[in-house]
């Protein structure tokens, strides 16, 4: 017998039911937000909360039915009622009830992003790790482990390879697979890149299949796809504050100005789609951004909080 279409505010409100009922997971903040950001959330959340309930009541009333230790929620409610305890057989009961599918299954997706000029280290249960540059944002399942969103900015992955369960990430829709692996990807305004430091990258791989090896790199602008060259030592050295470039416009080298800085650097459209090539050391243009004048051929201007990048007078 088939099942009925699964409701996807029920779907988000049964998250929100489990992870509310432990402690360990419990996110009040974000509870809060995610209520409030729809009439419809608190109607689902108390229908997932009461199913919860029932399956609690219906276990205690079969004695056969070993219930599970109670785990207490602290007491510091937010704007509803949380439940008072749950576990295994209560979320196996309820899953049964709600047909939604075995809860160790079902996608449980968290966020993690930097600040502009914030550098961060992201250990994952498999070994893996991925280093966030500022102003980015990638999403990650605890239920799969092996796959990640990259939403904004730019990462360093450093994957432990799986041939039975390989890394994959989904980079603005652009699909890539490790196969034993170091690599950036880098979310430009108009174009993803991704650079390969050692091992090797499939990309698309179920459409255009493209192998990059270390010391390669590939630029995506909508379905176009141009592999570069690149020095290995090269990919991700923005961890160790250097930026280098082979052909960026200056438009490309702002953002990223911008990114790693932690303030705004703009560029005049007359100087926009200039070409650079060279290497930016963060450090030294934080001590003085005159430097960047000379690196990039421009004039530099104090702009408010932050940078424009001018023709030359």
């Amino acid at each position: 017998m088939s099942q009925d279409p699964v409701n996807p505010i029920d779907d988000v409100a049964l998250d929100w039911a489990l992870r509310m009922a432990d402690p360990a997971r419990a996110d009040w903040d974000g509870f809060t937000d995610w209520l409030e950001s729809d009439p419809r959330h608190a109607v689902a959340y108390d229908r997932m909360a009461a199913a919860l309930l029932d399956a609690e009541d219906a276990l205690r009333a079969h004695p056969d039915v070993i219930a599970p230790e109670p785990v207490m929620v602290e007491a510091e409610p937010p704007r509803r009622r949380p439940l008072r305890w749950i576990g295994g057989a209560v979320a196996a009961a309820l899953v049964g009830a709600v047909g939604v599918g075995l809860w160790s299954e079902r996608p449980q997706p968290y966020v993690i992003e930097t600040a502009a000029g914030e550098v961060r280290r992201v250990p994952l249960a498999d070994g893996s790790a991925i280093m966030l540059a500022g102003g980015s944002r990638v999403t990650l399942d605890h239920a799969d482990p092996r796959r990640a969103v990259m939403e904004r900015g730019e990462a360093l992955f450093e994957v432990r390879h799986d041939d039975r369960h390989p890394f994959s990430v989904d980079a603005r829709g652009l699909a890539l697979t490790d196969l034993g692996t170091v690599f950036d990807v880098r979310l430009g305004r108009r174009v993803t890149r991704v650079a390969v430091a050692e091992g090797a990258v499939m990309i698309d791989p179920r459409g255009a299949a493209l192998r990059l090896d270390a010391g390669q790199a590939v630029l995506a602008e909508g379905n176009r796809l141009v592999r570069q060259a690149v020095e290995p030592e090269a990919v991700g050295g923005w961890r160790d504050g250097r930026l280098a470039y082979d052909g960026a416009a200056l438009s490309d080298v702002a953002e990223d100005l911008a990114r790693f800085l932690g303030r705004p650097v703009a560029v005049r459209p007359s100087v926009a789609a200039q070409v650079f090539r060279g290497t930016i050391e963060l450090n030294a243009v934080r001590r003085d951004p005159r430097l960047l004048g000379a690196l990039l051929n421009v004039a530099v201007r104090e702009d408010g909080q932050g940078w424009m990048l001018e023709p030359r007078g």
